[in-house]
């Protein structure tokens, strides 16, 4: 560790000069700093000050990122889901730390890091998965540069271009076949799927759904709940549920239920506590659910898609009957309508020929 050594001494002009060792050039020449004050007290105060900087400085020169990484999951932990740490962690413990762990922060440059992307990428790794490790690994950095007052140009870090791949809506006759076998063969997972195909319904929402959010005699069901594995926080590779409040703020709604569901939930309908897809207090997690929805389209002779096709499909025919985006991405629970637009609806080739043929028939 560098030694700080300071001294104070008068100017022929009279002021008083503080100078101290802030590094050495490679020929061991000492590299100083200098504060200046009309008085010996001034001097020494400002010398006080510099070199108490200087050493937070001095010090962020010297701390790795592993260091670091430690410091910045105390200082996040309180202020993300759980959900979000565990996601941190993994990426961090899986794919940064081994490359750039031992490493100095201040060590860590554009060619560094655009050697790590061709690397992950070249090992398989989705453009849009190596541009969220970035964005983690940026937030750990823009916490060293605020915290050890060092500064580190990324300016010439080449992101690879994420393909946008938009999720593809479940055929219409595949729809009414699945929906037809669900009716005539009516039990918990059907209705699950039934309240994700009409009413959009992610399968964590789902499986953390109880009777008691849903108001029959008012046709409300209330999204208050998500279930997710996510991976333990104790380093090993073993995982967990937890059940938290919905991704986001907006996801936290209320939805009104259509009128042919009613027959349905009251048919199933059990204690305001117990899960909706167990009838009972014991909760049923997503991948059981997917499992079950797999061996459903099995059974209904439908073609295999995945679970959240059920949602797509739903935004996608609110939008071919004429629903408005803004109450749509509301009831999907997005932030924004561009979110819902773009996420989620394109509308086909069939229904654009519609619409601009009902626009000329009123001409």
């Amino acid at each position: 560790m560098l030694q700080i050594k300071e001294t104070i001494t008068q100017r022929k002009d009279g002021r008083y000069m503080g100078r101290f060792i802030i590094d050495y050039e490679s020929n061991g020449k000492p590299v100083y700093q200098y504060v200046y004050g009309k008085t010996y007290d001034e001097a020494e105060q400002k010398l006080r000050i510099a070199r108490d900087i200087e050493s937070q400085y001095l010090s962020g020169r010297h701390i790795t990122v592993q260091k670091v990484y430690t410091e910045w999951l105390n200082a996040i932990v309180n202020r993300v889901k759980e959900s979000t740490y565990a996601n941190y962690t993994m990426k961090f413990e899986k794919h940064i730390l081994p490359v750039f762990g031992d490493m100095l922060c201040t060590a860590v440059n554009s060619a560094k890091i655009n050697a790590f992307i061709r690397d992950k990428m070249d090992s398989g790794l989705s453009a849009g998965y190596v541009r969220d490790l970035m964005t983690v690994f940026k937030a750990l950095l823009t916490y060293a540069q605020e915290e050890y007052g060092f500064k580190l140009s990324l300016k010439n870090v080449s992101l690879p271009k994420a393909e946008k791949k938009k999720p593809h809506k479940m055929d219409d006759e595949q729809q009414k076949k699945l929906v037809g076998f669900i009716k005539s063969h009516i039990d918990l997972t059907g209705l699950g799927v039934l309240l994700s195909l009409f009413m959009g319904l992610r399968i964590g929402e789902l499986c953390g759904l109880k009777w008691g959010d849903i108001d029959i005699t008012h046709k409300i069901l209330r999204v208050n709940r998500t279930v997710q594995r996510i991976c333990k926080q104790n380093g090993s590779h073993k995982t967990m549920l937890v059940i938290t409040e919905p991704k986001s703020s907006n996801s936290k709604r209320s939805i009104a239920i259509p009128d042919f569901l009613i027959p349905y939930l009251l048919r199933f309908k059990g204690n305001d506590e117990d899960y909706v897809l167990s009838g009972s207090e014991i909760l049923i997690e997503p991948r059981t659910m997917q499992y079950r929805y797999k061996k459903l389209l099995e059974a209904a002779a439908v073609d295999n898609c995945n679970y959240h096709q059920l949602r797509h499909s739903f935004a996608t025919n609110c939008i071919e009957n004429g629903y408005d985006a803004k109450t749509l991405s509301i009831v999907l629970g997005h932030s924004t309508i561009s979110l819902t637009l773009d996420r989620y609806v394109h509308p086909n080739r069939q229904y654009e020929r519609r619409m601009m043929n009902s626009l000329s028939a009123r001409m």
